[in-house]
């Protein structure tokens, strides 16, 4: 159950990541309430999900499901380049993500 918790809270980590760029600085009244509740709730499932998963491993998919989620809506969003490069190195993270979980089996 803690690793669907991590894995939400990766989402949710998307989400706050990609909705920094449509608070304009935080001017943007709803974006940034949205923004910051994603953040609070990424936070909170992450630290449910530490009570009983190990911090190095827990913390590195968190952040590796965060990077790879918004690179990817940096792409689709905001039109941001795309190159063979890139994608190898998201599929490296993705590898990553993976062993981490493999080996903690």
């Amino acid at each position: 159950m803690n690793w669907l918790i991590l894995f939400i809270a990766g989402l949710l980590e998307i989400s706050w990541a990609v909705g920094l760029k449509y608070t304009d600085g935080f001017t943007k009244l709803w974006p940034s309430v949205g923004t910051l509740i994603s953040l609070v709730l990424s936070f909170l499932l992450l630290g449910f999900a530490l009570k009983t998963l190990p911090v190095g491993t827990a913390y590195a998919i968190w952040v590796g499901i965060g990077a790879v989620g918004t690179a990817i809506l940096g792409i689709i969003l905001f039109e941001e380049p795309i190159d063979a490069l890139k994608l190898v190195s998201l599929a490296l993270i993705c590898a990553g993500i993976v062993g981490l979980k493999l080996a903690h089996n």
